[in-house]
This record gives structure tokens, sequence and C-alpha cells, in this order.
């Protein structure tokens, strides 16, 4: 494992990384299109949630790709890219239990978002943030899940409306998780940080 990060941190894997997550980016925020005409706009920065995640991670590589760490960009990537690509997941998924199928979109979003969320771990040992970036984050994604599920900012899947209350406290405790997995693969394991090449 600690080899197969290491290659993950050489020069032309994070070029297709770079490739890969603006790409996957842009593709987010145009997803999100429909919901954005619909936002008000000082909500606009709390409801792509996924293309949000993936362009913290966007910078993450191209720190990277210039020998610098950006430790508050890091913390909120590792966070917000588990989070919202095991949620994506969970929703899809979802889905597929209540309505019985799932279009082919609905596969590509599980395929890319679970990607998404394991991509942020891959690449922990080469973080450099602290606490202190830590409980920002938490801050950041905590407040999000306000925003989304007080104000009802959340991403809209018409199939599971009914089911939002619940749908929120796993999102509150998914939060929680994603912080937790941060603290336990950054903090508390210094021994396993590796350096950019």
């Amino acid at each position: 494992m600690k080899m197969f990060q290491y290659l993950l941190g050489q020069k032309p894997i994070l070029i297709v990384m770079l490739f890969i997550n603006f790409f996957g980016t842009v593709y987010g925020y145009y997803w999100y299109g429909d919901q954005l005409k619909e936002t008000p706009a000082h909500f606009y920065i709390f409801v792509p949630d996924s293309p949000t995640a993936s362009l913290f991670f966007l910078i993450v590589i191209i720190g990277f790709l210039m020998k610098k760490n950006l430790p508050l960009i890091e913390a909120l990537a590792i966070v917000t890219l588990f989070k919202y690509g095991i949620w994506a997941v969970i929703m899809n998924l979802l889905v597929l239990q209540i309505n019985g199928t799932l279009p082919w979109q609905g596969y590509m979003l599980i395929a890319s978002h679970f990607g998404m969320a394991i991509q942020g771990l891959l690449y922990s040992p080469y973080y450099r943030f602290k606490l202190r970036h830590l409980l920002i984050a938490a801050i950041w994604t905590l407040h999000n899940d306000v925003i989304d599920y007080v104000f009802g900012m959340m991403p809209k899947y018409s199939l599971l409306m009914n089911y939002i209350s619940e749908i929120g406290y796993m999102t509150f405790w998914l939060s929680i998780i994603s912080l937790l997995i941060a603290y336990f693969l950054v903090l508390k394991q210094k021994t396993n940080q590796l350096q950019l090449p």
C-alpha cells in the first residue's frame, strides 16, 4: 500500500489526477445548473457539494505539482471528498432500492463518487494539515449540513424527499465519520507521512 501511495505522488500520476478532477469538477457544476437557477444567490457556495469537494482536491493536486502543501484546502478536501462521495453512493443505492431500477447515469455517479471518496483517502500520507485546519473544515462541513437540511438546499432526489429527515440525520453522522477519518489518517498517522517527490 505504501508503495502504491508513493506512486500516486509521482508527477505523471498527479497530472492524470489533475485532468480527471478538472473534468469531474466542471461536469459536477454543470450537473447542478438547474438547481442553481432556483437557488438564492447567497446559498450558491453551499449547493454544489461534490464539485466543490473535487475543486478542493484539484487545488491540492496543483499544490503538490508545485511541491507545496495547502493545509486548510487539504483538510477540506479529504473531509468533503469522503463525505459527499459516500453520500452520493448511498443516495443512488436508495433510489435503486425504492424504484427497483437506476438509469445508467446513476451507476456512473456511484462509480465516480466512490472513486472520489477513495482518492482523498489514498493521498492522506501527503497531507500536512493540523488540528486547527481540521476544525475549520468541521465548521464548514457541519454548517453546510445546516444549510442543506434546515434551509432546504440539499441536492434534489425527488424519490427520496419523503425520507428527508432520515437523510439529514444520516448526513450529519457521515460528516462526523468523515472528520474522524481525516483525524486518524493524518493527525494520528504522522509516522506514515510521505514526502512530495
